[in-house]
């Protein structure tokens, strides 16, 4: 690459001079042609970057729908990890060298800014890349490798087929580059706590549990491998050969990595405390700083975001005594609370027929939403929307509720997952607001418009920044308050408990990482001052404890979206658009929160002067 940039600069140094040497009468380009054409050399530029970075990962080749060495997983040692940063630092400085931000239309110079801010906080992220856990109970590679397979690796013909098999037998490397880094790190001190070691061990034996690898029903894969072949126009003997094989590969690739992994975590236990906080690890707090840099995309303390969080929880309080008083409560806030957590009205029954309900509901209230979206949004997705219930084999380990974006050729909708293992963890009265956050107006609208975006460079459409996706959800929750969407004050009391959930994310994270708060105390602020069950908030704080900073991003975002709403409202008064708002917000794709406060104050500035 380097002789390549030396041969163009060369040529272009040449030109320049010939360019010198030629009658006057040849045409010199204008400023227009020089930002045109420095423009799409820019953006066909990032297009290469981007498809360099896919070319390194079978995975997300697949996950983006490609054809593509779908027989291959992923290089995740930390050499490749080390190479990816090696990467990311030249094409950086190779951007900055051979493009001039003031050469280039609005458009593609954000597009310079955004990938910028994306190479330096990879940097940043990088730095401290051995303090992030390999395996923790959120997202590991044990949980997540198998769901990929299970939910990406489609089979319609014999070479897919191969394909899966050719995955299968590759889990033993891939599991066990995982280990090789997750034991550099043990040894350096970056242990996790002692109670998340059960929880990884036992999410793993769920993979290899049943057939083939015991008695009793399939296991996840096996079940998985029989759905999909069993499909296959083939004849029975081709049919059950290739179901052979991928025992085989069960057997001798995948048991062996899980049980490499299991007797790790048994080892490492042993060795684990009861320290929860991130202030335990090498380079705490820069460490912490870079997570609530990389996560809130501002330069907030960790002191600043705790204190934000306790003045909201205190509003959001208010405004829940103004509801329990409505409904003819008598008594405190916190004795509601428990009202709310123990009276069999909230739920549906803990049954396949009541997760069938739930799931019926929550399919209504986004179809309802879609139907009022022409009042709020100019631009609206293409790409359709189902709601599901996370797959049994993950619902110990799983999000309570989450989304997957669309594949980007329109062969995958988004879908909403709802975590239904105990139905009473998902009250009936936070349905609603749930809903909103997760499908429509939330994260479907702003993820699959990103996508759909043309005329962008993909690390934009396909990019995110925290603190905009989850802030912009939080957000969502609200809007349909105006719409008078919220009927029944105990679903309305439903956004506020999802509202002040994320804003006293902002104490107990910040309090966990940074003031060496225990676990049970963590729990128990929660359970003083939101109305979650007792179980939601378990999971939580566990979610918070091996996922520093990530959980304070929802509600700094949607206090910037709001702030910067209502300082539109207030400055341009009658001429103040919800639906131009709402696209100016999302018509760009995901950007960092400062980015979004100038992209709205020039739409603010250009609508007053019209």
């Amino acid at each position: 690459m380097r002789h390549l940039t030396f041969l163009l600069t060369s040529a272009l140094s040449a030109g320049l001079v010939l360019s010198a040497c030629q009658p006057a009468s040849q045409k010199v380009p204008d400023k227009a042609e020089i930002i045109q054409s420095q423009s799409q050399a820019l953006n066909e530029w990032f297009e290469a970057r981007f498809q360099d970075e896919l070319a390194r990962s079978p995975m997300n080749q697949t996950y983006l729908g490609k054809e593509t060495n779908r027989d291959k997983l992923d290089d995740v040692s930390q050499l490749a990890m080390n190479e990816d940063a090696a990467l990311q630092k030249a094409w950086l400085a190779e951007m900055r060298r051979d493009f001039d931000i003031d050469r280039l239309n609005s458009q593609t110079a954000l597009s310079y800014r955004l990938y910028e801010f994306a190479a330096e906080d990879a940097l940043a992220t990088h730095e401290f890349a051995t303090n992030e856990y390999v395996f923790q109970h959120m997202n590991g590679p044990h949980a997540n490798l198998p769901a990929f397979i299970i939910n990406y690796q489609t089979v319609e013909n014999v070479e897919d087929a191969r394909n899966y098999i050719a995955r299968l037998n590759a889990f033993q490397t891939y599991m066990g580059q995982n280990i090789e880094r997750a034991e550099a790190q043990f040894t350096n001190g970056v242990i996790l706590p002692k109670f998340v070691y059960a929880k990884v061990s036992d999410a793993s034996r769920n993979i290899i549990t049943g057939a083939p690898f015991s008695e009793g029903a399939d296991s996840p894969l096996f079940a998985d491998v029989k759905a999909k072949f069993e499909k296959l126009d083939v004849s029975d003997d081709e049919k059950n050969a290739l179901i052979d094989e991928a025992k085989s590969a069960l057997l001798t690739s995948v048991q062996p990595a899980y049980l490499d992994m299991i007797d790790m975590f048994k080892r490492h236990q042993d060795g684990a405390s009861k320290d929860d906080g991130v202030w335990k690890l090498p380079n705490a707090e820069d460490y912490y700083a870079a997570r609530l840099r990389h996560y809130t995309t501002t330069d907030m303390s960790a002191q600043e975001i705790h204190d934000i969080g306790l003045t909201e929880v205190a509003r959001i309080q208010d405004e829940m005594r103004e509801i329990m008083t409505q409904v003819g409560f008598e008594g405190s806030l916190k004795e509601f609370f428990d009202f709310l957590r123990t009276d069999p009205q909230f739920t549906l029954p803990n049954t396949d027929e009541g997760r069938a309900s739930y799931i019926i509901e929550a399919t209504q209230i986004i179809d309802d939403m879609k139907s009022k979206l022409d009042g709020l949004f100019i631009t609206k997705p293409k790409a359709d929307m189902v709601v599901k219930r996370v797959e049994p084999f993950r619902e110990d380990t799983a999000f309570g509720a989450f989304y997957d974006r669309p594949a980007a050729d329109g062969s995958r909708p988004g879908t909403y997952y709802v975590n239904l293992k105990d139905v009473k963890e998902q009250p009936i009265y936070l349905m609603q607001a749930l809903a909103y956050h997760e499908g429509i107006p939330g994260h479907h609208m702003q993820i699959a418009i990103g996508m759909e975006l043309e005329g962008l460079p993909k690390f934009r459409t396909l990019g995110g920044h925290t603190s905009y996706i989850e802030g912009w959800a939080l957000y969502s929750e609200s809007v349909p308050k105006a719409l008078g969407l919220y009927t029944d004050p105990y679903k309305d009391f439903g956004r506020l408990s999802m509202e002040i959930f994320r804003a006293a994310r902002l104490v107990v994270d910040t309090g966990i990482h940074t003031k060496k708060w225990t676990r049970e105390q963590a729990v128990q602020y929660y359970l003083d001052n939101i109305p979650n069950p007792e179980g939601d908030v378990r999971a939580e704080i566990d979610r918070y404890i091996v996922w520093p900073g990530q959980a304070t991003a929802y509600k700094i975002g949607m206090l910037k979206i709001q702030d910067l709403r209502k300082d539109a409202e207030d400055r341009l008064g009658d001429k103040f658009d919800i639906r131009e708002f709402h696209d100016v917000v999302l018509a760009n794709g995901s950007v960092p929160l400062k980015v979004l406060e100038e992209l709205v104050d020039n739409w603010v500035e250009s609508a007053n002067q019209n």
